[in-house]
This record gives C-alpha cells, sequence and structure tokens, in this order.
C-alpha cells in the first residue's frame, strides 16, 4: 500500500503540473494581448504618431548617423569617432588572383615561398624584414596601453617584421623588446630623442593618416593618465598638443633640412614620410621625391585611428584601392619604382588584402585595426557585452588591466604568422616561388569598372595580357 510520502510527492507533482498549464496558458494569453494591442496601435494610429515612424526615419537617416547627430546636440563639441570611415569604399574584393593548374602549374606545398622585403633599399641600412606585414603606428598613451604596445612589439620580433611607434610616447622597455623598430617623427615635443633616433631601423616623419589628414590636436590630462604623462615628459595640468606643422612659418626646403638631419644622426637608416592618401596625390609624391626620401607611406581613406572627427574620415582623401594604383604608376612614370619603397595602409583586414596590395605594386602593408582586434583577441570579451572591445586596449580603457600580455603576444604572432601562410598559400597556387614573382599581372576582376581602372582583365571576358 502506497505510503503517506507517496501521495505528498504525487499531489506536489500535480500540483506544480497544474501551475505550469496555468504559466503556459496565461503566458498565452497575454503574449496574444499584448501583439492584439500593439497591432491596433501600428495599424490604426495615424503616421505622424506612430512608432513605425521610427522605421522610415531610420532608413533615410541611418542609426549611426541619427547616433552621432544625438552626440553632437547632446555636447556641442566635434565628435572623436574610433576606428575610422564606416562608409562603403572602392575596395580589393572584386579582385582576384589567376591560379597556376594546367600550364604553369603550382607550386608543391612543401617548398618554401621567399616572402622577404626590404624597404630603402638605396638607404645605407636598409630595413630588412623577414615578412611583407609590419605593425603600424598606434600610438602609446594616445591610443593603446603599456601592455598592448609590449604585446604588439614581443609579436613582431618574434616574426621578423617592425614595430612602428607611432605618434604617441616611447617606451625604454619597448626599445628593449622590439627587434625592428620605426621611429614615426611627428608634429610633438616627445620622441624627439637623439638616442631614440640612433636606436631606429627606420624613421617615419609623418605629414599625415587617412582617418585624420594632417591636422593636429590636444589631448586633455584627464584623457592622459598614468605612467604615460611622464614618458611624454608633460606637467601635472599640461595638455598633449600634436601640432598642425614641424617649424613655424614651414617650408619644404625645411622638411628636406630635417631628412637630411634624420639620415646623419641615425647613421643611414631609411627616412619616409607618411601621408593620408588625397586627390593630389601624384603632387604629393613628387614632393616626397624632391625631398630626397628613401620610402613613402600611404594611408588610404578607409584607414581607423584612436578618434577623428567623421568629417574627416568620411569626407577626406581617396580609397586605398585608388591610392595604390595612382602611387605606383606615377612612380613608374617617375622611373623610381623600385628605388623608393611604397608601403600602403588604410582597411587592409585580411590576407587577400595584403597580397592584393603586394600584387598592384606595394612593397609592404603596415596593419592597424586588423593586428588590433588580433593582439586582443578573446581578451576582448573582458569588456563586453556592456562596453565596446577596445576598453581592453586603449591607455583610457576601463579593462586595460585586464589585458594579459603574454596573451597577447600569442594572438597577434598567430595572426601574423597565419596571414604569412596564406599568402605563401596564394604564391603557390599561383605558381610562384617569390614575392618578388608577384605583379598586377596575377589579377582580375568581376567588376567592369574596377577592372578598367586598374588595368586588369575583366574576368567575362577572355583573358588578354594588358599593357
Amino acid at each position: 500500500m502506497p505510503s503517506i510520502l507517496y501521495y505528498l510527492t504525487f499531489g506536489m507533482v500535480a500540483v506544480l503540473f497544474v501551475l505550469f498549464l496555468f504559466m503556459l496558458v496565461g503566458w498565452r494569453w497575454i503574449m496574444k494581448r499584448m501583439v492584439k494591442q500593439m497591432g491596433k496601435i501600428v495599424l490604426t494610429d495615424s503616421y505622424q504618431e506612430n512608432i513605425m515612424e521610427l522605421m522610415p526615419g531610420l532608413r533615410h537617416m541611418g542609426i549611426q548617423n541619427m547616433i552621432e547627430n544625438s552626440l553632437r546636440a547632446e555636447t556641442g563639441d566635434v565628435l572623436h569617432r574610433p576606428l575610422g570611415s564606416s562608409k562603403k569604399w572602392p575596395h580589393f574584393d572584386p579582385i582576384t588572383f589567376i591560379p597556376a593548374q594546367v600550364s604553369p602549374f603550382p607550386i608543391d606545398g612543401e617548398e618554401e615561398v621567399d616572402v622577404k622585403v626590404t624597404i630603402g633599399p638605396r638607404a645605407k641600412k636598409p630595413l630588412n624584414i623577414d615578412i611583407p606585414l609590419m605593425i603600424s603606428g598606434m600610438a602609446y598613451g594616445i591610443a593603446l596601453s603599456e601592455e598592448v604596445r609590449l604585446a604588439l612589439a614581443q609579436a613582431a620580433k618574434n616574426t621578423g617584421t617592425a614595430i612602428n611607434s607611432g605618434e604617441g610616447g616611447i617606451l625604454p622597455e619597448e626599445l628593449e623588446t622590439a627587434g625592428k623598430f620605426i621611429l614615426q617623427f611627428s608634429k610633438t615635443e616627445w620622441s624627439k630623442e637623439e638616442e631614440v633616433i640612433k636606436r631606429a631601423d627606420m624613421i617615419e616623419i609623418k605629414f599625415g593618416q587617412g582617418a585624420l589628414a594632417g591636422v593636429g590636436g590636444k589631448i586633455s590630462p584627464q584623457n592622459l593618465t598614468g605612467r604615460a604623462r611622464e614618458i611624454f615628459g608633460l606637467k601635472e595640468n599640461e595638455d598633449a598638443v600634436i601640432f598642425e606643422h614641424f617649424f613655424e612659418n614651414q617650408t619644404l626646403q625645411d622638411i628636406k633640412d630635417l631628412v637630411v638631419e634624420l639620415r646623419n644622426l641615425s647613421g643611414g637608416v631609411p627616412i619616409g614620410v607618411k601621408i593620408g592618401a588625397g586627390g593630389k596625390i601624384e603632387e604629393d609624391i613628387d614632393h616626397l621625391i624632391d625631398l630626397g626620401v628613401d620610402y613613402i607611406a600611404i594611408d588610404g581613406g578607409q584607414a581607423a585611428t584612436h578618434g577623428a572627427p567623421p568629417i574627416l574620415s568620411d569626407d577626406t582623401g581617396i580609397p586605398t584601392l585608388h591610392a595604390v594604383v595612382r602611387a605606383v604608376n606615377h612612380l613608374e612614370k617617375r622611373n623610381m619604382k623600385g628605388q623608393i619603397s611604397l608601403i600602403v595602409s588604410g582597411g587592409l583586414l585580411v590576407p587577400g588584402h595584403f597580397l592584393k596590395v603586394l600584387a598592384l605594386g606595394a612593397d609592404a602593408v603596415y596593419l592597424g585595426s586588423a593586428i588590433l582586434f588580433a593582439v586582443s583577441h578573446n581578451q576582448a570579451l573582458k569588456a563586453l557585452p556592456f562596453e565596446p572591445p577596445t576598453q581592453v586596449v586603449w591607455n583610457q580603457g576601463k579593462f586595460k588591466d585586464q589585458f594579459k600580455k603574454e596573451d597577447g603576444v600569442k594572438a597577434a604572432e598567430k595572426f601574423l604568422t597565419a596571414s604569412t601562410e596564406e599568402i605563401k598559400m596564394a604564391l603557390r597556387a599561383m605558381g610562384k616561388r617569390s614575392l618578388k614573382e608577384l605583379s598586377k599581372k596575377d589579377l582580375v576582376s568581376y567588376d567592369e569598372l574596377t577592372a578598367k581602372m586598374i588595368g586588369i582583365p575583366f574576368s567575362f571576358e577572355p583573358w588578354e595580357e594588358k599593357e
């Protein structure tokens, strides 16, 4: 005969089951009422009072534009949007490589492919790197935290490539950690010590960048705190100032003299210039040739930065694709291709982008956003879901103290290694044993305008070698 415990248990289960049914029925009833009421409001309210007015409004305005205009209305200040332009620029995706299959044949997968690069071949001490990918200038203090900079420096050394200082302060530990170090000589009062110049493997005079053009700016003490202020040499309440010019009443002769001075002080390392790609790029290159530079770094309109006014990121400059084609064509016209090296950056995010830029004539690629997201990898999860992932890497980020340098080194190194191996695989697929064998003759495009613009075959038509 069943015990009293059996009946109690059975009774409790029955009660719970009834409650579950009641909740299920009740929930369905509540949902039905809500949907009915909402449907009535949406389907009967006049358009001027209808919540669905948001739909055509947002389609017309765009969510991002609406939010950014609201931020302008809230602060009355110039916006500084992180990570560059979000608009759709002409890009490298419609371009594809021509594989070798019947004749010539692909290269055996076990055979090594040479992807080494020399920057500034005319310099007394050219920069030799093992891979064509370099880490772009992302400044310590102004943008990145100390631990992130050190992680990137170590990853660059481990993969045989170079890291650019950016226009921030120079960490002594970074100089010790980095293998090949590029000093960005910026329009600032810091990072110009003679010992730093002599330590550099390459020096880059920064005129401008893709996301910010050539303008300067001020960083308040509230936005530049901690050890960075000491590294910058700033007083307690002093702003960090990035100027618009290097010299008062600046002339090109001043810059030419600067190139000579830096070349002498550094002992003959490559001296180059970084510019944002603009509509007069040929004229800009002519001036840079006259300055006697060893390399030119061009940052296309898709480039990112820690923060820039949207009007500069979205509405200034030209696409990276246009910039690299025009720059290469003009260097060839001036008989400077192969003498002055070309480094390209701006919206280059995956190995396919990197290799297409190299095929179009660049000597190397600067990586910014791609390596930034790689170095933070799964550590970005520490900020989500309530803060953006970059709060782990910025010097003023809320989660910067949780960033683990060792994990960052591994992630960035693996990204660089994997990207290089993909580049080698593509070269083997094209039947090439060296990056030097690659050219725009290995490209086609499925977009007719892109093909015409670059001077490569349109993939819908029978292949004919272009001049």
